[in-house]
């Protein structure tokens, strides 16, 4: 039994790691990185395949965490999906890294790992690269930042061949069709 229960431990703490090489953002406040955050780009996935005019708002829980409301615009269906989340740090609340939540007990990494001076971009990552997110707090970012991103990426083994820049553009049009 107390074998079962290491495993499940393991298990459930093991998707909150730190991929070797990426440091979360330090002097991190919580209080700048609430509200919303554009989709710039990311490392494509199943739970957001299709999905455009992405966004994550962040807001406080009453229990000291943070809700997490992820939208987009499934470009297949027509329809807009939203996820609902909770985060909570996982260790100093000082630091980039909590540990996120969509789906009851089962929590993954979320690593800050950049961040613009006044919060107006950042580089997120989860326990390993094959996660990435490119957020910025509007809907189009320089394609100067763009290519220090990229750069950037690069440097720390990330695949930058397979990201998927979003669209963002003409976001208002998009709800009304």
């Amino acid at each position: 039994m107390m074998r079962y229960f290491m495993v499940i431990c393991l298990l459930l703490t093991g998707c909150v790691g730190i991929p070797d090489g990426i440091k979360p953002i330090q002097d991190f406040t919580i209080q700048r990185y609430l509200g919303k955050w554009y989709e710039i780009a990311r490392l494509d996935h199943s739970f957001e395949r299709n999905l455009h005019y992405v966004t994550a708002e962040y807001s406080l829980r009453s229990d000291g965490g943070v809700k997490v409301l992820n939208r987009g615009f499934n470009t297949v269906s027509k329809t807009w999906n939203e996820a609902e989340g909770k985060a909570y740090f996982v260790a100093d609340p000082d630091k980039g890294h909590l540990k996120v939540s969509f789906f009851g007990p089962f929590y993954g990494s979320y690593l800050i790992f950049d961040l613009g001076e006044n919060y107006e971009y950042a580089l997120v990552t989860s326990s390993n690269r094959s996660y990435f997110w490119l957020l910025s707090r509007t809907p189009v970012i320089q394609d100067t930042l763009k290519k220090e991103v990229i750069k950037q990426l690069t440097d720390l083994g990330f695949d930058t061949q397979a990201l998927l820049f979003v669209e963002q553009a003409g976001e208002v049009n998009a709800a009304a069709q």
